[in-house]
């Protein structure tokens, strides 16, 4: 498991992003729940795309912007990932766990890691703990306008401990 240290990498491109998070899909097992945290175009997708390759689950993984949550079944004995962009589920203005009720998220945690897009603020009641990654874009592009460098950082968070 992913302890309680904050971890951070700097990845150049598109492909080193998807390789960071391969890797800590390694880490992850059915019940996690992972809350990513950036500005559009940061690069949320993108990571989640490398978590599902190291997670080796089945499916084209796309923004789940239109569909609100998308589900990729593992190819083996893995964990189902399941995608979820959250600002669609906080726009409707629904109470947020009203809202992860109605997408049956809550009764899908056993077998499941949770992805979720924009997921801050709703998210962290589906477990006790979650993996919180950031993709900062700002910091690369400030130093060099034409970088395509994200700086992308992660820890554990004890949900019950940061509800307080």
């Amino acid at each position: 498991m992913i302890d309680e240290q904050h971890r951070s990498i700097r990845c150049e491109t598109a492909a080193e992003t998807q390789a960071c998070a391969q890797q800590l899909a390694k880490e992850l097992g059915a019940g996690d729940v992972v809350i990513l945290e950036g500005p559009l175009g940061a690069g949320k997708t993108t990571f989640t795309q490398g978590l599902a390759r190291g997670l080796d689950v089945q499916g084209r993984v796309t923004s789940p912007t239109f569909q609100i949550a998308r589900e990729h079944h593992p190819n083996g004995a893995g964990p189902t990932l399941i995608h979820v962009d959250a600002y669609r589920l906080l726009e409707a203005g629904e109470d947020p766990l009203d809202a992860l009720e109605s997408l049956d998220l809550i009764t899908e945690m056993d077998r499941a890691v949770v992805v979720a897009e924009w997921g801050g603020g709703m998210m962290e009641q589906l477990a006790e703990s979650y993996i919180h990654v950031i993709i900062d874009r700002t910091t690369a592009v400030d130093e060099t306008p034409e970088s395509e460098a994200r700086i992308i950082s992660w820890r554990r968070v004890d949900a019950a401990r940061s509800r307080g």
